[in-house]
């Protein structure tokens, strides 16, 4: 029974990250169209050779085009994410739902390959998507229940106990 309740609140972050996502990427897709727009438009046509409006706003539409893509990425990433049941006896890797301990209290985080630092509220409290990019993923790789990790960030050491894997 705590396996499938596992799966299912697993699944449930996961389904609110993915509607957070997509709203980010449809203000990056709102932004890289209307910065577009502007770019092309008859206003933004240099006015002499050192005018260069319209090419700062190719290279802003470029890079909120690029924003967008890599979201759309993340999101297709998430949505065939598989999520499997973790016990105290299985070394932690994607999908794991992780409960921490540090000097800053308990808090729970998802490893997910793409998409780490979104927060999601759950009933629980809130959960921390973390991808295996960050310190802190990187630490929890292959780390099992029980076990207290090393998470070196920002020239600070900070110790870690995993506390419950799911």
């Amino acid at each position: 029974m705590m396996g499938a309740m596992s799966e299912n609140t697993k699944r449930e972050i996961l389904a609110q990250a993915l509607v957070a996502l997509k709203a980010q990427h449809a203000g990056a897709l709102a932004s890289a169209q209307a910065t577009r727009a502007g770019a092309v438009h008859e206003e933004a046509k240099p006015e002499n050779d050192k005018d260069t409006r319209a090419l700062e706003a190719s290279y802003l539409a470029r890079g909120q085009a690029m924003r967008a893509e890599e979201l759309g990425e993340t999101i297709e990433r998430l949505r065939f994410l598989t999520l499997r049941d973790y016990g105290s006896d299985d070394a932690i890797g994607l999908g794991a739902l992780v409960t921490l301990e540090d000097d800053a209290g308990q808090r729970r985080v998802l490893l997910v390959p793409v998409g780490g630092g979104l927060s999601v509220e759950t009933p629980q409290g809130p959960v921390q998507l973390l991808s295996p990019a960050a310190p802190l993923g990187r630490a929890l790789v292959e780390a099992m229940e029980g076990d207290e990790v090393e998470v070196r960030a920002g020239g600070r050491v900070r110790l870690c106990e995993i506390i419950r894997v799911h």
